[in-house]
């Protein structure tokens, strides 16, 4: 499998809502970011499909090496140093 690709350095917010399937791009290859595209074919990596309990502005991981995939636990902070 490999690694994946670091998209961001910092995470996005957006606005998810209940009742609704979501598909985060767990490789860092998507051109929908934080969105699947299917890029991740042939990685060993799939995507995180999800809903939410709760319709509100969610941080969505996008250096996609956090500890609580599809969200951003901070993981960022300890891969780059200056943020």
């Amino acid at each position: 499998m490999a690694d994946p690709k670091i998209y961001d350095s910092k995470p996005v917010l957006i606005e998810l809502e209940t009742d609704k399937n979501y598909a985060w791009c767990a490789c860092g290859r998507s051109e929908n970011q934080p969105w699947c595209d299917g890029s991740h074919k042939g990685t060993g990596i799939v995507p995180v499909v999800f809903r939410v309990d709760e319709s509100k502005t969610y941080a969505m991981c996008n250096c996609k090496h956090s500890n609580r995939p599809q969200f951003c636990d901070g993981t960022h902070k300890s891969l780059f140093h200056n943020n």
